[in-house]
């Protein structure tokens, strides 16, 4: 079974009720809405349409809203585009209107960048592909001189090396989408570009005012992000690692080392970890990845990530359905090595809650007698998240009652959601229904050993307190 989850962002290309489906039976686990692209009427119909196949193919999809963010751009060109030479003057003027830019000037979405760039800054645009050194900065206009030089076109990103740009993470625009991403019933809301902690606490609050129930994810994108990266993640549920504007940032060279060590803080941290940007970029227009994407996506996984993502590669590209299939198969490959199998039980660490220390006991003692299953009776899905913290091969079943757990869950690594209604059984029965599910579906067989984790009190969040080691087929006459 694949461990490591698949996030595929909708759009166009996956419009088609055909295509979508063909998506989600080849392997998506949760689909993002890209706020940046498209219209409210847009994301309803693709969640509505979302909804209707994964009732009838009976899967469990979660569901994230990226929220655009303060993404500071260019303006427009008179012709299109521009050629600019490495030597040339080149003005960004925050005054310039909409499409009056050409080969010597060029208007900018954020006002206030006159303010956060000084003399000897440097400008990146288009992900750095175009280059520009700050010489001088008056009233709304920033002279500059072309480092590195190409064609530019319109509404290109921008970006400040080593970051430093004080935009707001929520923009007027972010607030709107996640009050309308709250109406649709999304599982996670994805924060871009946060500077700190409290641009995460600002979007709770936001959240819990307008009566939702979605989960945080903090993208790291920024290099303040990366300074303040251990209270982002103590902060937000998950974060993702966008490497895109990221990289930008930091410099390239910089980004193995941060994606890396992101991962592993965030794990041992109890925190869900994405992997995303341009993962199989090549697969917008081709029918296989490159070599060099299939490493990339195996090297995240290696690294222990809880999910990757696609972009462009579904929402728009010409193989939506090929790409998740490729994703998925290099995962799988992936999981067989030793080294994506090891365990580690962060012994020296101490753990909060019993719940916590369920879990890990439930990890030590499964990996050494070499259960084939652990089931995990959850209420809100925090025991299977802790389950999974723990590197393993051993599949984690999370029965729940909740939709919205059920959904949750597709996010955590090796962590399998079953709609289950724990209500007005005794244990026993319960027991007995959850390892029957999983002989049903060829996952255990009679003699397999199975842990199973649970609270006294059945749907009472955060109530596990205990751990039953039983033997698939034999029957246990003793209540617990």
């Amino acid at each position: 079974m694949r461990r490591a989850k698949i996030i595929a962002t909708l759009g166009p290309a996956t419009d088609d009720p055909e295509v979508l489906e063909k998506i989600i039976q080849a392997g998506a686990d949760t689909v993002r809405l890209n706020y940046s692209h498209g219209t409210h009427e847009d994301q309803e119909k693709r969640v509505k349409l979302l909804h209707e196949l994964t009732k009838k193919t009976g899967r469990h999809i979660g569901i994230m809203a990226d929220l655009q963010g303060p993404k500071i751009r260019i303006r427009s060109f008179k012709n299109g585009y521009v050629f600019l030479e490495e030597g040339d003057e080149f003005v960004l003027d925050t005054a310039l209107k909409e499409q009056d830019g050409d080969e010597h000037q060029v208007g900018v979405t954020y006002k206030n960048l006159v303010n956060d760039v000084k003399k000897g800054d440097n400008l990146l645009l288009d992900d750095g592909r175009i280059i520009l050194h700050v010489e001088r900065v008056r009233d709304t206009r920033i002279k500059c001189t072309v480092l590195l030089g190409g064609k530019l076109s319109n509404n290109k990103g921008l970006n400040k090396e080593g970051g430093g740009l004080s935009a707001k993470a929520l923009t007027a625009k972010d607030r709107r989408d996640l009050r309308h991403a709250i109406q649709l019933g999304v599982d996670f809301i994805a924060l871009s570009f946060p500077r700190d902690a409290s641009d995460v606490v600002k979007a709770q609050r936001l959240i819990k005012k307008e009566g939702g129930l979605c989960r945080i994810i903090a993208k790291i994108e920024r290099a303040e992000a990366v300074e303040n990266e251990t209270e982002i993640i103590e902060t937000a549920d998950a974060i993702m690692i966008a490497r895109g504007d990221l990289g930008v940032e930091i410099g390239d060279a910089a980004l193995p080392p941060v994606q890396k060590r992101l991962i592993k803080k965030a794990r041992r941290m109890n925190k869900v970890v994405i992997t995303a940007t341009q993962m199989m970029e090549s697969m917008i227009e081709n029918h296989i990845p490159t070599r060099a994407e299939v490493f990339d996506v195996a090297n995240a996984v290696l690294d222990g990530t809880d999910a990757v993502m696609l972009s462009a590669e579904t929402s728009i590209g010409k193989y939506p359905v090929e790409v998740i299939k490729a994703m998925s198969r290099i995962i799988y490959e992936t999981e067989k090595q030793r080294g994506a199998q090891g365990a580690d039980y962060r012994i020296e660490q101490h753990f909060e809650g019993i719940d916590e220390t369920i879990a890990m006991a439930t990890m030590y003692a499964a990996n050494h007698i070499n259960a084939k299953a652990i089931i995990s009776l959850t209420e809100s899905g925090s025991t299977c998240k802790w389950l999974s913290r723990t590197r393993s091969a051993i599949p984690i079943f999370a029965f729940s009652r909740s939709d919205r757990t059920c959904r949750r869950v597709t996010l955590f690594r090796g962590v399998y959601p079953f709609l289950y209604d724990v209500t007005n059984k005794d244990f026993l029965e319960v027991n007995k229904e959850m390892i029957d599910i999983l002989k049903y579906h060829n996952v255990v067989q009679d003699g397999d050993t199975v842990i199973i984790t649970k609270g006294d009190l059945a749907g009472i969040s955060g109530g596990t307190n205990g751990m039953k080691i039983v033997r698939v087929g034999e029957l246990v006459e003793h209540r617990e």
